[in-house]
């Protein structure tokens, strides 16, 4: 958006019962308290890459690399709530960093995590000395460089894949890996939605 305009005003316009990004503040109200809402989709993707993959959260160390509102609080939010909540979260315990992090403070952190999450939009912001052997590590950082082979334009996150990759039990890649998830949870948001907004007996005629 343009600098004179106001993004949360904007993201407020919305119904909440129409916002697919769940950006709305009574979205973002509700997902803090643990209730039902509409999650934004990056973190909602995160969590099911760890749902799905059966990446234990339980009392396990995660660091979140990122403090953006949309995304890397978000992260942290659903990773450590409450399990047996309306909405439930991960239980485990976790730390955010953001880029004044000083690195070798950032280190310290990332070192003993059992789950990283980088989100903060620095390239190599996570190398493989930072991590413990065995840690999942999940790329959500998006920023577009020039090759320095090709000199064509190209996305990398804020992960050393190459490095990182022969340590970790799981890592995701940039692109490729929490971006279609993004994609796939926008979608999910949109049919609960419409759902919802339909009337009980067009619902019912809806195929399970």
């Amino acid at each position: 958006l343009a600098e004179h305009i106001d993004e949360r005003r904007v993201c407020n316009a919305v119904s909440p019962h129409k916002d697919v990004d769940g950006f709305h503040v009574l979205n973002v109200g509700r997902m803090c308290l643990d209730q039902d809402s509409m999650l934004p989709a990056t973190p909602w993707g995160v969590w099911e890459i760890i749902q799905r993959t059966g990446i234990p959260t339980l009392g396990r160390n995660v660091v979140v690399a990122g403090r953006s509102k949309n995304v890397g609080m978000p992260i942290a939010m659903l990773l450590h709530t409450d399990g047996s909540h309306e909405r439930p979260g991960g239980d485990a315990t976790v730390t955010i960093s953001h880029r004044y992090t000083p690195k070798e403070q950032l280190k310290q952190h990332t070192i003993r995590a059992d789950i990283v999450v980088a989100a903060a939009g620095i390239p190599n912001l996570i190398t493989a000395d930072m991590i413990k052997e065995g840690a999942a590590v999940i790329d959500v950082g998006i920023t577009r460089v020039q090759d320095p082979v090709t000199a064509k334009p190209r996305l990398v996150g804020d992960v050393d894949f190459e490095g990182v990759r022969k340590k970790a039990s799981y890592i995701t890649p940039v692109p490729g890996g929490v971006g279609p998830m993004t994609v796939a949870m926008l979608m999910k948001n949109t049919i609960i939605a419409a759902k919802k907004l339909l009337k009980p007996k067009q619902l019912e005629a809806l195929p399970a």
